[in-house]
This record gives structure tokens, C-alpha cells and sequence, in this order.
């Protein structure tokens, strides 16, 4: 962790009814002083949206070989590389050849995230979605946020409905294909 890194913490209720997940999750969520609010959430949100066995927290932005969230599984092997925002093409090619899945959370524009990586040499380029969230969501979500959340986040058709420390909020998950 990061000197100056803000925790976070979340009690999560998450019923995913598309997956058949259903779970309490808690989360401690180290901030980096660089990081934004919207950025941070969306990686909570990837992390229980992907939520398996083996799913972790890399060490953020400080780390420059590992995605913001990754599945192991039970032999060290990564089976999911999950990247956060706006990552430029050599992150995705470099997780696209170590992983089995290779997945993008933005709270960004989708088009102009889009129109960065195109023709890019992107490894399985074409097995890559985005998935963005409607917009305003993220930006309610960061508005409900404090140091100590209490969240319930379910999951129906790839629309999810979000309380957030009583805040209500709701948005479809919207995949992109990175390559049409």
C-alpha cells in the first residue's frame, strides 16, 4: 500500500442472478492519491461483477505487470485479466497472452476508449469486451461514497441496481467488442 493511500471499506450483499452468485462480500480498498473516486469504483464494481473463487486486488497502480483485479486459479494460473478505465493496447496484449480471459471495466466514454485501442496489435483482440456503464451511474455511485460503505448490489439481465449507504442507483452493463 501506498503511502497516503485512503481505505475504504464495503459491506457488500451481492446477488449476481445472471452468474448465480450470491454472497456476502467485505472489501478493504486502498486509494492511491492518484487515483479517482470513479476509477476506484469502478474496479469494485468489476471486482464483484467478475466475483469467483481466486479474484484479488493487485497492488494498483503501483503495479505495472498486473491488472487492477485478476483471477487465479488454484495453481498460481491467471485465468482473468481485468483492467480498469482507459488501458493503453500493450497492457491488454501483454494480459490477453498471460491469461485465459482478458476483460475491460471503464467509467470513461466507450467510444473514445474504443477509438484509442483501434488498430492496435492487441493479442486475441477480438475475444476483448468492454463493458461500460451507463451514463451518470458511476458518478451517483462516487456521490453515496465514504470511508465506511454498506452496499447491496444485484444483478438481473446485465442490469445491475446498486444501495449504496442508501443511495439508490441503477445501469445496464453495456459490452463492447473491441474489435467489430
Amino acid at each position: 500500500m501506498a503511502a497516503g493511500a485512503v481505505i475504504h471499506t464495503f459491506a457488500v450483499q451481492l446477488a449476481d442472478v445472471d452468474r448465480g452468485v450470491y454472497d456476502e462480500v467485505t472489501l478493504r480498498v486502498a486509494r492511491h492519491p492518484s487515483e479517482t473516486d470513479a476509477y476506484m469504483m469502478t474496479r469494485v464494481l468489476a471486482y464483484l461483477l467478475e466475483f469467483e473463487e481466486g479474484i484479488t486486488f493487485s497492488e494498483g497502480i503501483s503495479s505495472t505487470d498486473e491488472p487492477a483485479v485478476l483471477v487465479r486459479d488454484m495453481t498460481g494460473h491467471i485465468t482473468a485479466w481485468i483492467e480498469i478505465g482507459a488501458p493503453d493496447a500493450a497492457r491488454l496484449h501483454y494480459g490477453s497472452k498471460l491469461a485465459d480471459r482478458t476483460t475491460v471495466y471503464t467509467h470513461r466514454d466507450p467510444a473514445k476508449v474504443l477509438a484509442a485501442l483501434a488498430g492496435k496489435p492487441i493479442h486475441r483482440a477480438d475475444t476483448i469486451t468492454l463493458h461500460s456503464f451507463d451514463p451518470g451511474f458511476i458518478d451517483d455511485a462516487v456521490a453515496a461514497l465514504a470511508r465506511r460503505n454498506t452496499m447491496t448490489l444485484s444483478v438481473t439481465e446485465r442490469q445491475i441496481y446498486l444501495d449504496l449507504n442508501g443511495a439508490s442507483a441503477s445501469s445496464g452493463v453495456h459490452d463492447h467488442a473491441l474489435v467489430p
